[in-house]
């Protein structure tokens, strides 16, 4: 049996701190609580709120629209986690009240990793859809109510016309193509390792004590000796169902300025269920 070849990252929640540009951005890739409080009327900036509608109406950010997870990442069969139909997104994003101009800062729950990972979940999908200036909310609503800052139970209607933009398909990859290039690209799991011979970087190694992220150094340190340093090399990153994986791409492509970064959508839940597909 052909061997898929992996280098496994456990990842319990995204790595990094600010300020990580590595481009030319309207916004920080990750915005502190500090940062949005300041700036949360600026013109052009869409505070996403992506909890759940009865967690949103029982207190949010100010000026903030809500679209929950839920909408950004649906079941699609067996499959969990997947992208909306391409022609949903524009709706959706439009119903955030996001357009080609926005600068977006992504809000969850930072309670448990799980949630931490709803912002970088719909981060890359807006990434995808062609918005660049998308960032997300370091210590996500836990952190901002911990630390005491404005509250709204205000419902405003944000809603706008049908997002247009250009989809950049180089974001998301699928299943076929993943065995095509497995003796090509990087191939990135970002799960607890469970494959034979897969290489691990635990969770704890990233974070600070207090659950912060460790510098862009040392993360550099931490992910150049799995990836390499040549930035335009392909990297495919895979998880359980595709949740998980994006928080590692939008380190490395929004932070560390990888540039050929692609997350397998299916993931292993898809892969498990061919027999054809190699494993270690």
């Amino acid at each position: 049996m052909k061997k898929l070849v992996l280098c496994s990252i456990f990842l319990m929640a995204l790595i990094f701190m600010v300020p990580f540009s590595v481009s030319a951005r309207a916004i920080d890739p990750i915005v502190t609580t500090a940062w949005l409080e300041e700036n949360m009327y600026s013109p052009n900036l869409v505070i996403l709120d992506v909890r759940k509608g009865e967690a949103f109406a029982s207190g949010h950010i100010p000026n903030s629209s809500n679209v929950a997870y839920g909408a950004w990442a649906v079941k699609r069969k067996v499959l969990n986690n997947e992208l909306p139909a391409i022609y949903d997104l524009p709706d959706l994003i439009g119903l955030a009240g996001i357009n080609k101009d926005s600068k977006v800062v992504v809000v969850s729950s930072w309670d448990t990793d799980l949630e931490r990972m709803d912002a970088f979940r719909v981060a890359w999908t807006l990434l995808y859809m062609g918005i660049k200036d998308v960032a997300v909310l370091e210590g996500g609503f836990t952190k901002w109510v911990k630390e005491k800052r404005p509250l709204s139970m205000a419902v405003e209607e944000k809603a706008g016309p049908p997002y247009k933009g250009e989809v950049d398909p180089n974001l998301f990859i699928k299943k076929q193509d993943v065995m095509n290039k497995l003796n090509q690209a990087v191939i990135l799991d970002v799960r607890s390792p469970r494959i034979k011979n897969a290489k691990n970087v635990p969770a704890k190694a990233i974070f600070k004590d207090d659950l912060t992220y460790k510098s862009k150094e040392d993360l550099e340190k931490i992910v150049t000796p799995v990836v390499g340093t040549d930035k335009t090399k392909e990297i495919i990153i895979y998880c359980d169902t595709g949740k998980y994986a994006t928080s590692w791409a939008y380190v490395l492509k929004e932070i560390l300025g990888y540039t050929n970064v692609k997350v397998y959508d299916g993931s292993f839940e898809e892969w498990a269920l061919d027999p054809n597909a190699p494993v270690e």
